[in-house]
């Protein structure tokens, strides 16, 4: 359960979010204790599954990952993101403890699924993941990371070792007071699908990415 002793210091803060549901959530990847987190400031509810205690630890392996339905359920080649939530949930369950925040309410970096759905369509037309958010007149990312850090806040850990190549989610962390003792590399390799969205990330998001050339391509149809 979410760490009284924590919820009670998030007190003194502008709380964001209320833990409402726990129970236990066998995968295939291992099992893992699901809590739900019910946001004050829009109403979306947000997922922190957790292996093993992490209650009062320092250096918690930890993965922030946005809802991305296309990527995460559909199996979409078009990002990286159904690989790299499997990934995280690997990574966890083979040290056996750890965090993965299931942040919703954030797809398409925060524009909405209609919105990333056409920015999809424009990058057939030749744009990049960039342009195409401000071709619709929409920030490039918008997400926020405040309720992240107090879902952490509030299940007892000290500091994150995290799993990212957003240097954005590492100093959301910081600033909101959660310590980030390591970044753990979270890359896959690209395929023919994505390769230019990586790219992009890399170079005008200043993600930290390996550069294509140093990675194995290979195609979609392997």
């Amino acid at each position: 359960m979410p760490n009284s002793h924590a919820s009670a210091a998030l007190e003194g803060a502008t709380r964001l979010v209320d833990a409402v549901a726990t129970s236990r959530l066998p995968t295939r990847h291992g099992e893992f204790t699901a809590h739900v987190y019910h946001s004050r400031r829009d109403g979306v509810e947000h997922v922190a599954l957790v292996a093993g205690e992490v209650t009062g630890h320092e250096a918690v392996l930890v993965r922030l990952h946005s809802e991305c339905l296309t990527g995460d359920v559909f199996g979409s080649l078009r990002c990286d993101c159904g690989e790299q939530l499997d990934m995280a949930l690997e990574r966890i369950a083979k040290k056996g403890t750890g965090v993965l925040l299931y942040l919703r309410g954030q797809e398409g970096r925060g524009i909405g699924l209609a919105h990333k759905i056409q920015a999809y369509a424009l990058q057939d037309q030749g744009m990049d993941t960039v342009d195409a958010n401000v071709a619709q007149g929409l920030p490039i990312d918008s997400r926020s990371y405040e309720a992240a850090a107090q879902i952490l806040q509030d299940l007892g850990i000290k500091s994150v070792r995290l799993m990212s190549n957003n240097p954005k989610k590492l100093a959301a962390l910081e600033a909101a007071g959660v310590p980030v003792v390591e970044r753990l590399v979270h890359q896959v390799v690209p395929n023919a699908e994505n390769r230019h969205y990586l790219e992009t990330k890399r170079v005008r998001m200043g993600h930290m990415l390996a550069p294509d050339t140093h990675l194995n391509y290979r195609s979609h149809n392997e």
